[in-house]
């Protein structure tokens, strides 16, 4: 999975025995299984922890992360106890999931599957962004992102459709504007 989204990775054991998001989110598998038996609860707060030091990355045990979750770079990387994110997730350094209330129940967001989440942005509150949906470098999303489309900005805003292709929705937006 690694080797097809990030174009500097050049083996599985470079992969293996550098790339800090890899073993942040091993560690978060570990730690989520022992979250779901209470007696466990405080280990996986402790290796969340653990793994938060080692990796820069801090996921709590307690989300739902679905499968090849890539975090490329890590470091800075918040993901809070209710957030929930799909299958084939690209998340870049700096990318906080967070609440924006200190209220019970559900306050992080939810990623649909295959989101691309750029580099220091912030998404924030119980909103759920799409499948399909990218975020670009720096936006703070406060509101619900529809399937497919690309977010931008402080508030974040749509732009559009998120491009077939792999190139940062920020510069397909600048494409869009300059034709």
């Amino acid at each position: 999975m690694v080797l097809e989204r990030d174009p500097a990775a050049r083996s599985k054991a470079e992969i293996l025995c550098t790339y800090p998001g890899m073993h942040a989110v091993w560690a978060y598998r570990v730690a989520h299984i022992w979250w779901g038996r209470p007696p466990a609860r405080l280990a996986a707060r402790i290796l969340s922890q653990l793994a938060r030091r080692a990796t820069g990355v801090d996921i709590h045990p307690a989300a739902r992360i679905g499968r090849r979750l890539f975090i490329d770079h890590g470091t800075g990387v918040v993901i809070g106890a209710t957030a929930e994110v799909g299958e084939d997730v690209t998340i870049y350094h700096g990318v906080t999931l967070g609440g924006r209330a200190m209220s019970a129940g559900k306050r992080h967001p939810t990623l649909g599957d295959r989101v691309m989440v750029g580099a220091g942005a912030k998404v924030l509150g119980p909103v759920r962004v799409g499948a399909d949906a990218k975020i670009g470098a720096n936006a703070v999303v406060v509101t619900d992102v529809p399937d497919g489309a690309v977010a931008v900005g402080v508030p974040a805003r749509l732009t559009g459709r998120a491009p077939a292709d792999d190139r940062d929705p920020v510069d397909q937006h600048l494409i869009d504007y300059m034709i």
